[in-house]
């Protein structure tokens, strides 16, 4: 194999992207709406049906929007929507979708960064809480979301569960794809656990037909859901609700992510 990327957030920049746009630059965003996995329909429906009847119409804020993928189909329903967004490239191609020139997008870290308004819904999907890599900006993450919300409002998060029992002692990576290619090339995609820290990493590696690869992994923090309720306890909020999946399924022992819902403690 040659030809084998560096560490690092250098290993995914390609010619054209902005540093400025962290994990998700030109290159990427350029894919990011392809079909199916969670772009597929099937996928987005019921998550869109979730957040609309958390809405119960009043004003949305989303954090880490991307391309608009929840963000617009939300808008397309009559919610008023507003994003906050780290990469130009990704919220550069919210206004393409149906519904998503009434998404109002604002460049920013979803830590500090606010927007006008006060919200009854603020919501984070798709595992990226655990992009923010350290306890203190995580907490951050719920502290800005409370901020956000009017009394009564709630914040929602969707996320994995650590796949930890997975792990016999002394092993500390999980393969989550393995897919040889027909052409001779191939990928293989695996997370790598400490512990320890509650930090993790995907890595992931790719080798073309010709023998050529490339290695790159984004690092990653996990959290426990009994650790992010304390989070919300400290931005002020409360546990509503506790899910499996987006048509609201009881949360178990066994699953293997979950969708939970704190609510801004209305006035008294």
């Amino acid at each position: 194999m040659t030809d084998v990327a560096d560490d690092g957030l250098a290993a995914i920049l390609r010619p054209g992207d902005d540093a400025a746009d962290g994990w998700f630059p030109e290159s990427v965003a350029t894919n990011y709406d392809s079909p199916g996995g969670a772009n597929d329909p099937a996928a987005i429906t019921p998550a869109v049906d979730l957040l609309e009847d958390l809405a119960a119409g009043g004003p949305a804020l989303e954090f880490a929007a991307g391309t608009g993928r929840i963000a617009a189909p939300l808008a397309s329903r009559g919610v008023a929507v507003s994003g906050i967004e780290l990469s130009r490239a990704m919220a550069d191609r919210v206004a393409d979708k149906p519904g998503g020139d009434r998404v109002a997008v604002t460049i920013g870290d979803m830590t500090s960064t606010r927007v006008p308004g006060d919200f009854a819904l603020a919501y984070l999907v798709f595992n990226t809480i655990s992009n923010v890599t350290t306890q203190d900006g995580q907490v951050d993450v719920f502290r800005n979301a409370g901020a956000h919300l009017r009394p009564g409002g709630v914040f929602l998060i969707e996320v994995g569960v650590p796949d930890l029992r997975r792990l016999p002692p002394g092993q500390d990576t999980v393969p989550f794809t393995v897919a040889p290619g027909t052409d001779g090339g191939g990928y293989v995609g695996f997370d790598q656990y400490d512990v320890v820290t509650q930090e993790f990493s995907s890595n992931h590696v790719t080798v073309t037909p010709d023998g050529k690869g490339r290695f790159y992994r984004i690092p990653f923090r996990y959290a426990w859901p009994a650790e992010m309720d304390l989070m919300a306890r400290i931005a002020g909020l409360r546990l509503k609700h506790r899910w499996s999946d987006w048509n609201r399924a009881d949360f178990t022992a066994d699953s293997t992510r979950h969708i939970s819902v704190w609510e801004k403690p209305a006035t008294s």
